[in-house]
C-alpha cells in the first residue's frame, strides 16, 4: 500500500486516506476484501515481486492509520476488538497517483484546439487569468480534489497558475481533505497574457514566498514550476534556478518537448542549446527532485 495515497474501494468508489475519516474516532478498523498493493517499482524488476495482491485479504486501520495489510481470516483473529467492514470480492486498491495535472484547467477539459498554442491562447489562458480571483480559485480547487476522489485518486501533482491565490487555494483544499499533494505557482514573465505574466523577481519572490508557507506542512510539497521555457526569459529561469538551489529538497515540475511545433520554437529561442532539455539544465534546473 502507498501511505501518501490512501486506499480504494473501486467497487463501490469509497475513499478513505489513512489519515481521514477514521483518524478522529481513535479506534481500529477491519477492512475485508480483495486487496491489491505495491511495495517496488515493477519497472525496475520482475512485476511479480513488486505486486501484493490478496482475494481474501484484509487492511486494519488504527486510529486513522493503517497499521497491517495481510491475510483477512488472520487479522480477523488478531484484532477481535476492530470494527469489521466485509466488502467481499470488491477490490481494495492503493490509491492512484497523478503525476502531471493542471486544477486551473478542469473547466477546460476536452477543449478542441488543433494546436498546443492555439489551445492555450483560445482556452487555457482566459480561464487561468480567472484565479486572480481567491474565491474561485477554491471553489475550483475544491471541484478538482473531489472528483479525484471520486476517482480513487488520492495524490497529485498540479500546476496552479501565476497568481499566488491559486497555489495558496490549492494547498488549503487538499489539507481539509488531508491528501498528499505537490504544486506551485506557475511562472511566466514573456510570450503569455499581460493578465498571466510575471516577471524573473517577483518569479522568484513569490516562489519562495509560497515555499516557505507550504513545503513540508502536512502533506503539501512545493515544487518550482516554469510552464515551459519559451514563457520563461533566460532571467527568469536563472532566478528559478537560483531559487531551487538553494531549496534542493522542493521539486521542479514544468513542459518539455510536446509537440514538434513546441521544439522548433524552443530553437528559436534559445539557438545556442543542443535541445530542449538543455534551456533548463543551463539554468540549475535539473536534478534529482525535477
Amino acid at each position: 500500500m502507498n501511505e501518501s495515497a490512501g486506499y480504494y474501494n473501486a467497487h463501490s468508489a469509497i475513499y478513505a486516506p489513512w489519515r481521514g475519516p477514521y483518524a478522529s474516532q481513535m479506534t481500529t478498523q477491519l477492512l475485508l476484501g480483495q486487496t491489491l498493493g505495491f511495495s517496488g517499482n515493477p519497472l525496475t524488476g520482475d512485476w511479480v515481486d513488486a505486486v501484493q495482491f490478496d482475494s481474501a485479504g484484509g487492511i486494519v486501520i488504527r486510529d486513522g492509520t493503517i497499521s497491517a495489510v495481510g491475510d483477512g481470516a488472520t487479522l480477523r483473529k488478531a484484532h477481535p476488538d476492530a470494527e469489521v467492514t466485509d466488502y467481499g470480492d470488491a477490490l481494495i486498491s492503493a490509491g492512484f497517483v497523478d503525476a502531471h495535472m493542471h486544477y486551473p484547467q478542469t473547466g477546460s477539459i476536452a477543449s478542441w484546439g488543433k494546436q498546443l498554442i492555439d489551445w492555450l491562447n483560445t482556452y487555457t489562458f482566459p480561464e487561468e487569468a480567472r484565479f486572480c480571483d481567491p474565491d474561485y480559485a477554491a471553489e475550483v480547487a475544491g471541484r478538482t480534489l473531489d472528483l479525484a476522489l471520486a476517482h480513487g485518486t488520492t495524490t497529485l501533482a498540479s500546476f496552479c497558475t501565476v497568481h499566488p491565490t491559486s497555489v495558496d487555494a490549492f494547498f488549503a483544499a487538499a489539507a481539509t481533505r488531508d491528501m498528499a499533494v505537490i504544486a506551485g505557482k506557475t511562472c511566466m514573465d514573456r510570450n503569455a497574457p499581460d493578465t498571466l505574466r510575471d516577471t524573473a523577481q517577483s518569479a522568484y519572490d513569490d516562489s519562495k514566498s509560497l515555499l516557505e508557507k507550504w513545503h513540508g506542512v502536512g502533506r503539501a510539497q512545493y515544487a518550482i514550476t516554469p510552464r515551459f521555457s519559451p514563457t520563461s526569459t533566460p532571467d527568469q529561469l536563472k532566478a528559478l534556478g537560483a531559487l531551487w538551489t538553494e531549496h534542493p529538497d522542493c521539486l521542479m515540475q514544468t513542459h518539455l518537448s510536446e509537440q514538434k511545433a513546441e521544439i522548433e520554437w524552443v530553437h528559436d529561442l534559445f539557438p545556442n542549446a543542443r535541445d530542449s532539455l538543455a534551456t533548463y539544465e543551463a539554468f540549475s534546473l535539473l536534478g534529482p527532485n525535477g
